[in-house]
C-alpha cells in the first residue's frame, strides 16, 4: 500500500517518512535509551502531594512537543503535520523500543488531545489544545475506579450540575491513571468519564469531562494525588491514585453531549489498544535483539558432534536450541509487527475513504483484528521476552543486562486496556458476529487470498499448503464453536480466550505469508539484503512447523462438551 496515494499524504514522500523514522532513531538513541535503566531504578515518589519523575523527562517531554510529535497525525489547518497514523505507530514503535516509560507521556496526551479536538466545543479546543501541542500541559484518560475497571458501567464518579452551562463539580476517584500526576509538566489534563447526576444506569448514563489539575485562572481543581503505586516493570511512568471533588471544588467541563462519554471514549480506547499491542511488540523486539547481540558473542560448548576439547568453544548462537529461542522471538516480534501496520494502514485508508460499502468493509475487518493486534503481541511479548532472559542464562536474570527489566515491562501489556480474556469476550461474543459475521469472512478472504498467492511460487508451495489445510481445520472447529451459541452466552464464550489465541496464531502465520511473498519477490529480482530476506523465508518455515501446529491442541477443545471452567465451584479450590 502506498501511504502517498491517500490525498491527505500526498505531500509526503518514502522521502519525507524516512527523514521522520530517522528523526525518531535520533530522538530515541540520543535522549531515551540513555536514561531506559535510570527510570527504571529511580521511581517516581509521592512527596508533599506532588509525584516527582525522572528529571530528564521535562526536556525530553518539551522536545516532543515542540517538534511537533504530539500533534503529527493532525490536519494541517489545526497546526499538525497530517501524518499518516502508520508512519506515527512507527516511530511509536522506535521510542517504545528505546525507553517504553518515557515514550508513553506524549502519545497520552495525543490521544487526550484528539479527543477534544473531536468532539469538544470551540472553547474547549482554544482553552486547552495549545498547550497540550507543546508538551506544557500532559493528557491522560481517566477512567479506572477501585470497583469499576473493565466493568466501567460500575462506575460512581458523579458529575453534578452548576448554574453554569457545560460546567459540573466531579466527586469520586480514579485509580491506575498513567502520567496522572507529575512534576515535568505545568498541567495535568484529565480526559474523565462520570456519571452526571440522575443520569440512566450503565454505560448509557456515562458522560466525558475535561477535568484539570489547575484551573485556567491558576486556581487548583481539587484533584488531589492520593497515592502512586509501585509496579514490576514500566516504573519510570507514575500511575497514579487521584481523588476529585474531596472540598467539593473539582470542576469538569463536559466534552460533547451528555451520556455518550463512553462512545467518545472508545475512539481513543480503540486507538491505545493498537497502541498496547505496538508497545509490547517494542519491548520483545529490544528484548530480542539484546539477546541476539549476547547470543553472537558468548562463547560457550560446542558442536554435539565435536568430541575435541582442544578446539576452541563456539558462540552460543550456533547451537540449534539457542536459534530456536532465537526464531520464537523473531516470529513474535517481526510478525505481531508486520500485523500492526496492516491495521495502521487500514485505519489511514478508513479515515479517507469515501466509498460507503467499502468503507463498511475496511472497518468491520479492523474491528475484527483490533482484539487480536492488541492481545497476541501482548500475550507472546512476555513470551518472547522470556526466551531472551533464557538466551542470557544466568546473566539474563541479573540486573547487569537489560533483558530482565524488558522481561518486568512486558507483562503489563496483557492487562492494559482490556485484558486478555476480555478482548477474548470481545472478539467471540461480539466481533464474529457484527454485519453478518462479515469481519470474519472479511479475515479468512484475505488469509486465503494470501496463500493462494504464496502457492505461485515454487519454494512456497509446501508451507502455503501445510497452511492451507490448518486453516481449513481451524475454519471447521471453529464452526463447532459456533454451534455452540445455540446452548447460550455463557458456554459459547467459556472458552473465548482460546478462540482468540487461536486467531492470533492464524493471523500471525498469515502475516509470515505476506513476507515470505514479499522476500521471494526481492530475492528473485536481485536484492543487497540477501541475508535479511532469506532470514525472512527461513522465519516463515520456521513459524509453520513448530508454531502452527500449536492450534491443534487449541482447537480440540472447540468441539468439547465438558466446561470446568463452568462447573467448578469456588469451594472446591
Amino acid at each position: 500500500m502506498n501511504l502517498t496515494a491517500l490525498p491527505n499524504f500526498s505531500d509526503h514522500s518514502e522521502d519525507t517518512f524516512k527523514l521522520i523514522l530517522d528523526a525518531a532513531e535520533q530522538i530515541a538513541t540520543n535522549s531515551l535509551y540513555p536514561i531506559f535503566r535510570e527510570m527504571d531504578r529511580q521511581e517516581p515518589q509521592l512527596i508533599d502531594g506532588l509525584i516527582r519523575i525522572h528529571p530528564g523527562m521535562k526536556s525530553i517531554i518539551q522536545k516532543f512537543g515542540q517538534d511537533g510529535w504530539v500533534n503529527a497525525i493532525f490536519p494541517y489547518d489545526e497546526g499538525g503535520q497530517q501524518l499518516p497514523w502508520t508512519i506515527h505507530m512507527a516511530a511509536g514503535f522506535i521510542f517504545q523500543a528505546a525507553n517504553y516509560s518515557a515514550s508513553v507521556f506524549p502519545f497520552l496526551t495525543t490521544g487526550a488531545a484528539n479527543l477534544i479536538r473531536t468532539f469538544g466545543s470551540e472553547q474547549l479546543k482554544e482553552n486547552y489544545l495549545p498547550k497540550m501541542y507543546s508538551g506544557n500541559w500532559q493528557g491522560t484518560m481517566a477512567l479506572t475506579e477501585p470497583d469499576a475497571g473493565s466493568s466501567l458501567s460500575d462506575l460512581s464518579t458523579t458529575a453534578f450540575p452548576t448554574d453554569q452551562p457545560g460546567v459540573f463539580k466531579i466527586r469520586g476517584q480514579k485509580i491506575y491513571i498513567s502520567a496522572g500526576d507529575h512534576d515535568a509538566c505545568e498541567n495535568i489534563i484529565h480526559l474523565m468519564l462520570a456519571r452526571i447526576s440522575g443520569a440512566p444506569s450503565g454505560t448509557k448514563g456515562i458522560s466525558l469531562f475535561v477535568v484539570p489539575k489547575i484551573r485556567l485562572d491558576g486556581k487548583p481543581n481539587d484533584v488531589l494525588t492520593q497515592g502512586i503505586y509501585h509496579k514490576m516493570g514500566y516504573k519510570g511512568a507514575p500511575i497514579a491514585h487521584l481523588m476529585m471533588g474531596s472540598q467539593d471544588d473539582c470542576e469538569g467541563y463536559l466534552v460533547g453531549e451528555e451520556n455518550l462519554g463512553l462512545k467518545y471514549m472508545f475512539q481513543m480506547m480503540n486507538e491505545a489498544r493498537l497502541g498496547v499491542g505496538m508497545n509490547a511488540v517494542a519491548i520483545a523486539t529490544a528484548a530480542f535483539h539484546a539477546s541476539l547481540t549476547y547470543a553472537k558473542e558468548r562463547p560457550q560448548g560446542r558442536k554435539a558432534n565435536e568430541k575435541d576439547l582442544q578446539k576452541p568453544q563456539i558462540p552460543i548462537i550456533e547451537h540449534a536450541d539457542v536459534k530456536r529461542m532465537l526464531l520464537v522471538q523473531k516470529c513474535i516480534t517481526e510478525g505481531s509487527l508486520a500485523l500492526l501496520i496492516y491495521c495502521g494502514i487500514l485505519s489511514d485508508k478508513i479515515a479517507q475513504e469515501s466509498d460507503k460499502e467499502l468503507k463498511l468493509k475496511q472497518e468491520t475487518l479492523l474491528d475484527f483484528l483490533t482484539p487480536i493486534a492488541k492481545s497476541y503481541p501482548s500475550e507472546m511479548g512476555v513470551i518472547s521476552t522470556s526466551h531472551a532472559v533464557q538466551v542470557l542464562g544466568g546473566a539474563g536474570y541479573t540486573t547487569d543486562f537489560p533483558v530482565e527489566q524488558y522481561f518486568r515491562e512486558s507483562r503489563i501489556h496483557p492487562i492494559h486496556e482490556g485484558t486478555t480474556g476480555i478482548h477474548g469476550l470481545d472478539l467471540l461474543g461480539r466481533k464474529v458476529w457484527m454485519e453478518d459475521g462479515l469481519g470474519w469472512k472479511l479475515w479468512l478472504n484475505e488469509i486465503q487470498e494470501g496463500i493462494g498467492e504464496a502457492k505461485r511460487w515454487s519454494e512456497l508451495i509446501d508451507l502455503s499448503t501445510s497452511f492451507e489445510k490448518q486453516l481449513t481445520t481451524f475454519i471447521e472447529a471453529s464452526g463447532q464453536m459456533f454451534e455452540k451459541r445455540k446452548l447460550g452466552a455463557e458456554i459459547l464464550l467459556a472458552d473465548a480466550s482460546l478462540f482468540l489465541e487461536a486467531c492470533g496464531i492464524v493471523s500471525i502465520a498469515w502475516m509470515w505469508v505476506k513476507q515470505a511473498i514479499t522476500a521471494q519477490e526481492k530475492l528473485q529480482n536481485g536484492t543487497q539484503e540477501t541475508h535479511f530476506y532469506l532470514g525472512k523465508i527461513e522465519a516463515f518455515r520456521y513459524f509453520i512447523s513448530y508454531e502452527l501446529p500449536k492450534l491443534t491442541g487449541i482447537i480440540q477443545r472447540f468441539y468439547a462438551s465438558d466446561f470446568p471452567t463452568l462447573t467448578m465451584e469456588k469451594e472446591w479450590f
